[in-house]
């Protein structure tokens, strides 16, 4: 595997993908450069795992150009092949099969790569060697998924979902691998649309809705561009009389309001600044809150401000 770079490592141009009536993927640019963590959030349905899909040439687009580490799927699809590492939503394993065997299998696709022994110690497996899959928890799935990823020493490593349905403890130890990988200078595409795991593991990160990137960036660059650190949400009580969204906005460090119903998002610069004024306005109008809560702002906010959706959104 080589050391990082600042060459890039995956380049695409104007990509689309139709099912039928669905554009699932439309007209995508991408850059991902080689040694970085590149991340792909958004919802079910954003189109996050046909691009992924495309880009590891297990589907054609129906328009524009791929090009990973310098190749092309059309005419080095066998050397690229030998240098990637694919982690799909979901992978089925023969369940009769010991954790060695399977990664023994998939060792056998490549000509070269790591040995069992050191892939079993990269996803803290070794204990589980000779347990047959179907013995196996749902975090060790996974990672026995990622072993398999990993065992031939690719330069590029796609992870579609990885850490979806996982316990809390399972995600960090798959975040664990994640980090490790990138350090020994390896190439990350992770799609996901949980926003702490984006936050934590990616570099940067494009915001994916309807086919298209919305926002790029890094983590810390897409929160900024809120314009505030802080987010406050309340929740009125039904029959409440509201107050307007423009008197909200002219409240103390409030930068932007978003209402859906009788909940609104606030996002402000202070919260110490912003709760005690909009508690006073409430208190004016003689209006009643159900549920009060703050925190600092995330990707799910800045995806809320630009899609008027969560990123969890079904």
């Amino acid at each position: 595997m080589p050391n990082a770079t600042n060459t890039i490592a995956i380049h695409c141009r104007a990509l689309i993908k139709r099912y039928k009536e669905v554009v699932a993927v439309a007209g995508l640019d991408l850059d991902v450069l080689a040694g970085e963590c590149f991340g792909l959030l958004g919802p079910n349905g954003a189109g996050k795992t046909t691009t992924v899909e495309m880009l590891e040439g297990l589907v054609t687009p129906d328009a524009g150009e791929i090009e990973l580490l310098g190749m092309r799927w059309n005419q080095d699809e066998h050397a690229l092949r030998q240098r990637l590492g694919v982690a799909l939503q979901e992978t089925k394993l023969a369940d009769r099969l010991t954790v060695a065997e399977v990664i023994r299998l998939f060792h056998s696709f490549y000509r070269l790569g790591r040995t069992v022994e050191e892939v079993l110690d990269v996803v803290e497996l070794g204990e589980k060697r000779d347990a047959w899959v179907e013995k196996l928890s749902g975090g060790q799935r996974q990672r026995l998924a990622i072993a398999c990823a990993l065992v031939g020493d690719p330069d590029v490593l796609f992870l579609d979902e990885p850490t979806t349905g996982l316990d809390p403890q399972s995600r960090r130890q798959l975040w664990d691998v994640v980090a490790t990988f990138k350090r020994g200078g390896g190439t990350v595409v992770l799609t996901t649309h949980y926003m702490e795991e984006a936050e934590r593991l990616c570099d940067r990160v494009a915001v994916m809705d309807h086919g298209k990137v919305i926002a790029l960036g890094t983590p810390r660059q897409l929160v900024a561009s809120l314009g505030a650190e802080e987010v406050v949400e309340f929740t009125l009580k039904e029959g409440s009389a509201p107050p307007s969204e423009a008197v909200l906005a002219a409240l103390p460090d409030v930068r932007a309001v978003r209402r859906d119903g009788t909940r609104y998002t606030l996002t402000v610069s202070e919260v110490h600044r912003a709760v005690p004024g909009l508690l006073a306005e409430l208190q004016r109008g003689g209006v009643e809150m159900t549920a009060l809560v703050t925190h600092h702002a995330t990707l799910e906010d800045l995806f809320l401000s630009l899609t008027g959706r969560h990123l969890r959104d079904e």
